[in-house]
């Protein structure tokens, strides 16, 4: 694993207080140093990425994980606004959803979904599986503006 890289900042938007806590467990767990941020709705997504109200001084986050089933705006609306979005688009998103329905698999590529994670339900397989999200995104790809 390259240690030299430099954390990056990831916007979870996901509306369950345990999938949100097991993914900071595996961050800690991994000894990421990345920062996590989390948006509970999809209206709050928005607002976190183009830095309204109370997210006015948010970061561009790096890397976004994203639920499809969220309360306000539902993931697929998210990704939808992100990837028309000339500034936004450029920035990976990984959809990390409970959902292995095949039309949703096919609809979030549609929308140019970066890739489309199912999480697991297993504790142990969730956090392994965020962590090699992670370490991927890290260590192997070339993140915009990050060169």
């Amino acid at each position: 694993m390259n240690t030299s890289v430099l954390p990056i900042e990831i916007l979870l938007v996901e509306d369950d207080p345990g999938d949100e806590l097991m993914t900071r467990e595996a961050f800690q767990d991994n000894k990421i140093r990345n920062t996590l941020h989390v948006a509970r709705d999809g209206e709050e997504a928005l607002d976190f990425l183009y830095r309204r109200g109370a997210h006015a001084e948010a970061p561009r986050p790096d890397l976004i994980l994203l639920d499809l089933n969220l309360p306000k705006y539902d993931g697929r609306q998210v990704l939808e606004q992100i990837k028309q979005d000339p500034v936004l688009s450029l920035i990976p998103v990984v959809v990390l959803t409970t959902s292995s329905a095949e039309e949703d698999i096919l609809r979030s590529y549609k929308l140019h979904a970066n890739a489309y994670v199912t999480k697991p339900v297993d504790l142990d397989q969730f956090m392994a599986a965020v962590r090699q999200i992670d370490e991927f995104f890290l260590t192997v790809v070339r993140l915009p503006g990050r060169a």
